[in-house]
C-alpha cells in the first residue's frame, strides 16, 4: 500500500480549534479507498442537548479503524454538526475533517443515515435555544425528552459508500447553502469527539484489518473519555495563521511553542498525583466502591485539564487574525489526526 504524506497548508487558517470561516487540511493521502460504512442501530440519547454525530473510517498506523457514531453535547446553542469525509484528491483519498456551526455544510454527499442522509441533517432542529429532535430518525425516550417532533423524510438512496469522488465514490459537489456554511462561523471537533477518535484508533478490534468491515463497537451512547492524562491523545500544535506580518508570525509561534510545553508539563503533574493515589489504595487494599469513586474523580480532573487546554488553544488562536480576513473553503483535504 502506498501511502504519501501530505504537509501542505492550504489554507490561510490552519486551526483545527479556531472558529473562523475556514478550516485547515493537513493530512495524509491514502491510494486504498475507505471501506463500505457498516449498518447499526442508533444507541437511546442520554439526555436534552446531545447531537448524534455519526461514525467514520478514521486513519492510522497504515490502517483503517473504525470511529463509532456517538452522542456528542453541542458545544454552542444553535450549533449542529457537519459530519467529516473522505474525498478523491487526484492521486489519493484525503480526509475532510468535520465541524460545529449554526449550518450544516458539505459531507461529501455521503449517506451516514440517523439524519445525514447526503445532504443537510434532517434528524433535528433548534428552537428557542433547545435543540428538537426528530423521532423518526433518532433514539430518544420521550419520556424524558419532551423536545420532540415527528416528520418522515424520504432518504435518499441507501447506499453504504464512505468516499466522494474517484472510482466507484459519491458524484456530488456542495450546494451554495452548503458552502455557504462552511464560510460561516465554526469550529472544530470538541474534546471530546478528539479522545472518542484517539480511543478507537487505540483498539486494535477497531481496525478493519481486524473487523473486515464490521466493528465490533459500531456504536456508542457517549464518546470514550480518557481516565487520566496519559491516556489523552498528544497534544496538537496547529500551524500557525499567516497574518502577513512576519516578525508577528514568529512570536505567536514562540508563544504556541510555551504554551505547548506548558500543557505537557501539566498533564505529567496531573499523572504524577494520580500515580501516587494509586499508590496509596494499593497500600490501603482499597475495595472495589473507593476505586470506582477515586477513578471516577481523576476522570473528572483529567477532562477539565483538557478542556481547560482546549479553550487555551482556541483562544491564542483567535488574537491571531490574518490581514484581509479568511481564505476559501477546501472541498478536499486530509486530516492525519484521527
Amino acid at each position: 500500500m502506498r501511502i504519501r504524506v501530505i504537509l501542505s497548508l492550504l489554507l490561510a487558517l490552519a486551526m483545527p480549534f479556531l472558529a473562523t470561516a475556514s478550516f485547515a487540511q493537513v493530512g495524509v493521502a491514502i491510494t486504498v479507498a475507505p471501506p463500505e460504512l457498516p449498518a447499526y442501530e442508533q444507541p437511546l440519547c442520554p439526555g436534552d442537548g446531545y447531537i448524534w454525530t455519526p461514525g467514520y473510517w478514521g486513519w492510522g498506523d497504515d490502517d483503517y479503524f473504525w470511529v463509532p457514531g456517538t452522542w456528542v453535547m453541542a458545544p454552542q446553542i444553535g450549533f449542529l454538526w457537519t459530519p467529516g469525509y473522505w474525498g478523491w484528491g487526484g492521486d489519493g483519498f484525503l480526509f475532510n475533517e468535520g465541524y460545529w456551526g449554526p449550518g450544516v455544510g458539505f459531507y461529501g454527499g455521503i449517506n451516514y443515515g440517523f439524519g445525514y442522509f447526503g445532504h443537510g441533517y434532517e434528524g433535528g432542529r433548534w428552537n428557542n435555544g433547545h435543540f428538537f429532535y426528530n423521532t423518526t430518525m433518532n433514539n430518544v425516550n420521550v419520556n424524558s425528552i419532551h423536545n420532540v417532533y415527528n416528520t418522515r423524510v424520504n432518504e435518499a438512496t441507501v447506499n453504504h459508500v464512505s468516499y466522494n469522488g474517484g472510482k466507484g465514490g459519491i458524484d456530488v459537489r456542495p450546494t451554495s447553502q452548503e458552502e455557504a456554511a462552511a464560510h460561516e462561523k465554526h469550529i472544530g471537533p470538541v474534546a471530546a469527539q478528539t479522545q472518542h477518535a484517539w480511543s478507537a484508533r487505540n483498539n486494535p478490534q477497531q481496525r478493519f484489518s481486524a473487523n473486515h468491515g464490521a466493528p465490533p463497537v459500531a456504536a456508542t451512547p457517549r464518546a470514550s473519555m480518557a481516565v487520566h492524562p496519559k491516556d489523552l491523545p498528544p497534544i496538537e500544535r496547529p500551524a500557525a495563521p499567516s497574518t502577513g506580518n512576519s516578525k508577528q508570525d514568529q512570536k505567536y509561534q514562540k508563544q504556541q511553542e510555551k504554551v505547548v510545553a506548558k500543557q505537557n508539563q501539566d498533564r505529567q503533574k496531573l499523572q504524577q498525583q494520580q500515580d501516587k493515589e494509586h499508590q496509596q489504595m494499593a497500600k490501603q487494599q482499597a475495595n472495589e466502591a473507593r476505586t470506582q469513586q477515586v477513578e471516577q474523580k481523576h476522570q473528572q480532573q483529567t477532562q477539565q485539564m483538557q478542556q481547560g487546554h482546549t479553550q487555551q488553544m482556541q483562544q491564542m488562536a483567535q488574537r491571531q487574525q490574518p490581514i484581509g480576513g479568511g481564505g476559501s473553503h477546501a472541498s478536499s483535504g486530509g486530516s492525519g489526526r484521527h
